[in-house]
């Protein structure tokens, strides 16, 4: 074999996530380019949790609707996802619970009963490790070498590492190779998180401080950037609530730090008077906005991409912004330096608009080399102006320490002094649509549109809907159209004569779709699924067929 799906179900905590990560590290031990989705209700314990890896030897940024292998450590797995088995594969859930054992007696597939929490008991684990268990068992059913397990436990299981791989060869040693996988003759790559990504892409381009509040799905930066901050000299603030994060946060930029803040929709509604801040005052500020179901508290752990007009309109007045929407791990670490370096040369607010299914899923990571672009700085020479007219509408950047530094939420003189002068007010407006129409130039010499495949009929598709829809293209035979850069809007004359259009996004009401239509562009066909859940491959192959 050279792909396959592996399921882990069980109760939120069981360790399910944490078992699809280390399949997913073995894996890519032996050559295989991994992804892995993440599904879990917004409680702590109970509930139902799984995890799908899917291993490949291409690039794969997608799941398929049915699995090869499913481990089911509890009842409510084998109900639930024993009917998405392919025909041939395999179930394998814990023995020594003897319901579960009942329940697989009537299934149309060939149960493979295994003791984990027998082999846990016995050498005195703790109850969660029966996810060591799985892993053990999975690795020997598709034929990886133990050594290659203890290696990858070593590395990324800190805490009782000797108990656990010991659990894991005790079930290694029982079933025996039913579907080996080959190892292949590829580099092994790194996995990560979209949202590790996007963190290293900051890191990337300089950033000095992170501020957030914990939220769904952004989180994870925050977790991450803390724990490696440290060692990189980056400072990590975690304040009371996302006004707070979003003032602090400019206050670090107006002294001169790269600056980034995180949170999901809810939390950036809290940002968005401090967003209008930056755009008056002119402070380069770096906001990630994962997105997830809504309204309101909506569907906290699933995800959506019904924010895409929020983020392109938040804040009163007018003032520009830069926004990107990446599609995979690699992509938000380039667009998020790419992020930051435009926030700091156009001194405006840039976005990196994410989602739950790209933050939280695992990729296999092949970056595009980035580098931090440093600002026009002040050359001390001459009265300082802090919003001096210059040609492209950017004024030199000093910080406090240098000069006298006036930074306004007022309309203000070029000095930073308040003003309500209608000649000036006129020449600060048009001062910002400056920078915009520099900005748009700017995005001309960009990769701000991806194309992938040659054809007559398209699928036009933004963030992290790109990955499915690449795959069911080359399937069907079509091309894939993703705009990285949404604002400003990039070109797309050259698309304007394609055969036929198809905009795919998860949301109820088109977004892209309408982004589209108001730059020009008219679509044929929008295939949209809104349940909180991403596309799965053969589910949209279907849909496309369908208006086709």
């Amino acid at each position: 074999m050279r792909e396959i799906s592996i399921m882990v179900g069980g109760k939120a905590g069981d360790g399910v996530r944490l078992a699809t990560t280390l399949i997913a590290r073995i894996l890519s031990n032996y050559g295989y380019r991994v992804f892995v989705y993440d599904d879990y209700p917004s409680i702590i314990r109970g509930g139902h949790n799984f995890s799908i890896v899917r291993a490949s030897e291409k690039k794969i940024q997608a799941n398929r609707g049915l699995v090869d292998l499913l481990v089911a450590l509890d009842i409510k797995s084998v109900e639930k996802h024993a009917h998405e088995i392919v025909k041939g594969g395999l179930l394998v859930y814990d023995s020594s619970d003897k319901k579960m054992e009942k329940a697989v007696e009537d299934l149309d597939v060939e149960p493979n009963g295994l003791p984990f929490s027998q082999i846990v008991k016995e050498l005195n684990g703790k109850p969660i490790m029966r996810n060591s268990a799985a892993i053990g068992a999975i690795s020997k059913i598709i034929g990886i070498d133990f050594e290659v397990v203890e290696r990858v436990f070593r590395k990324f299981v800190p805490k009782e590492t000797g108990l656990n791989i010991k659990i894991a060869k005790r079930s290694y040693e029982l079933p025996t190779t039913s579907m080996r996988v080959e190892r292949l003759n590829q580099e092994v790559l790194p996995v990560l998180l979209g949202n590790e990504a996007i963190a290293l892409g900051a890191i990337m381009a300089g950033l000095d401080v992170y501020y957030a509040y914990p939220m769904t799905p952004s989180t994870s930066i925050l977790h991450y950037l803390a724990k490696i901050g440290k060692k990189l000299g980056i400072l990590v603030v975690q304040p009371e609530n996302e006004i707070a994060v979003m003032l602090m946060a400019l206050g670090s930029a107006y002294a001169g730090k790269k600056t980034m803040v995180a949170s999901s929709g809810g939390g950036f509604a809290l940002m968005v008077e401090g967003l209008s801040l930056s755009g008056q005052a002119e402070i380069p500020m770096t906001i990630v906005v994962s997105q997830r179901a809504g309204p309101s508290t909506g569907v906290p752990t699933y995800t959506m991409q019904a924010d895409l007009h929020f983020v392109l309109n938040a804040g009163h007045g007018e003032f520009p912004r830069f926004v990107v929407a990446p599609g995979d791990a690699e992509e938000a670490y380039y667009y998020t330096a790419l992020a930051m370096n435009m926030a700091w040369k156009y001194q405006i607010p840039s976005f990196v608009l994410s989602d739950k299914h790209l933050s939280e899923s695992l990729f296999s990571f092949e970056p595009k080399e980035v580098e931090e672009e440093e600002p026009l700085l002040w050359d001390g020479e001459g009265e300082y102006k802090r919003y001096r007219i210059t040609e492209n509408g950017v004024s030199p950047l000093a910080f406090p320490g240098e000069t006298i530094v006036k930074s306004n939420s007022y309309t203000h003189d070029e000095y930073g002094i308040t003003t309500e002068e209608a000649e000036k007010v006129e020449m600060m407006q048009e001062k910002r649509q400056i920078k915009r129409k520099q900005l748009e130039e700017e995005v001309k010499k960009m990769e701000a549109v991806k194309v992938y495949g040659e054809a007559n009929e398209a699928i036009i598709t933004w963030g992290s809907t790109k990955g499915v829809c690449v795959e069911a293209a080359e399937e069907l035979g079509l091309m894939v159209i993703q705009p990285v850069v949404l604002e400003p809007f990039p070109d797309f004359k050259k698309y304007e004569n394609l055969e036929k259009k198809i905009v795919v996004e998860v949301n109820s009401t088109g977004q892209l779709m309408r982004l589209l239509k108001n730059n020009g562009v008219e679509v044929d066909e929008t295939i949209l699924k809104y349940n909180a859940r991403p596309f799965f491959l053969e589910e949209l192959v279907e849909r496309l067929k369908e208006v086709l």
